[in-house]
């Protein structure tokens, strides 16, 4: 039996890792929204392009959680977009109710399930769903890193004019301006970076990385990044799934690791059948742990504004 997937949301981010779910033949795919006819329409599209891509996988669109019943793994897009001049963190309240009040539904329908969350602010929406799910810590999952170190993987590969496939790194901390890429252990054919390219140029690239989503932002004025935030899901997935035991930088619940306590912070983690299998903790200097202290604090400061 093909496994399930729900993706709550029928906007840019949602519709497009169902594209991707169908492509890749991962899961049934069930599509969700409070707009009528939105998933609906999108889902049948998308059934309908089985024939000519090939893929057998069945896609609904729905109104109706009852139609979510029993998923596998329940990817959370829905919430409201950034707009040009706003922060991730303008959006918490907005935020916090959609996501509290859907993943409430979610774990009644599916409670073996494993969730994904991509809803901005992210960690701390990662946190909502956490509480409100009742899940176990390996169950919730924040995708940013995974992102995150895209674009920094981007930029590097640009800027060296070399495949991306060459170069290897992450970054840890909250999706957001106090994000911590690592250039010490980021590499390029196993060359270190910091061999191949001065300080200040990293230095740009990593404001620049930073700054990834509201350059996207800028340029699209009604919208949000949607191509790339999709495919850090679907690794995510294919991770899980296929049991790959995938070391992918992800969005967390930390219990002491990195000496965080009680908080979703970005960091690697081993992904596989069980969700997420290990916290990889890695040696920091003092200046890279007091950066990602920085980055928890700024996540701490909005958990404890919604209280979770």
């Amino acid at each position: 039996m093909r496994k399930k997937i729900t993706v709550v949301g029928s906007g840019n981010v949602g519709a497009t890792v169902a594209h991707r779910l169908a492509d890749k033949q991962l899961a049934d795919v069930v599509l969700v929204d409070i707009l009528e006819g939105v998933p609906q329409g999108k889902g049948l599209d998308l059934l309908e392009a089985g024939p000519i891509e090939g893929y057998d996988v069945r896609v609904k669109g729905t109104n109706d959680y009852a139609d979510t019943a029993n998923s596998d793994l329940v990817v959370m897009t829905a919430g409201f977009p950034r707009k040009p001049g706003m922060s991730r963190d303008d959006l918490l309240k907005a935020n916090y109710d959609v996501v509290k009040g859907t993943i409430e539904k979610v774990a009644r329908h599916s409670p073996e399930c494993f969730i994904i969350v991509v809803t901005n602010p992210l960690d701390a929406m990662a946190q909502t769903a956490f509480k409100a799910s009742g899940f176990s810590k390996n169950r919730v999952i924040g995708m940013a890193g995974v992102l995150d170190t895209a674009r920094y993987r981007s930029f590097l590969a640009e800027a060296l004019n070399v495949s991306v496939q060459n170069v290897q790194g992450f970054v840890l901390g909250g999706h957001g301006d106090t994000m911590v890429p690592v250039p010490r252990y980021t590499t390029v054919a196993g060359i270190p970076v910091t061999e191949l390219l001065p300080k200040d140029k990293l230095d740009t690239i990593i404001k620049r990385t930073r700054n990834g989503g509201a350059e996207i932002v800028n340029y699209l004025k009604t919208g949000s990044a949607f191509y790339a935030p999709s495919a850090a899901v679907v690794e995510m997935i294919e991770a899980i799934f296929r049991d790959r035991k995938k070391i992918l930088p992800c969005a967390a619940y930390l219990e002491g690791e990195y000496g965080i306590n009680g908080l979703f912070v970005g960091v690697p983690a081993k992904l596989g059948a069980r969700g997420i299998e290990q916290i990889v903790e890695i040696k920091l200097t003092a200046e890279e742990q007091a950066a990602l202290k920085k980055s928890a604090d700024a996540v701490k400061e909005l958990t404890d504004i919604i209280g979770v």
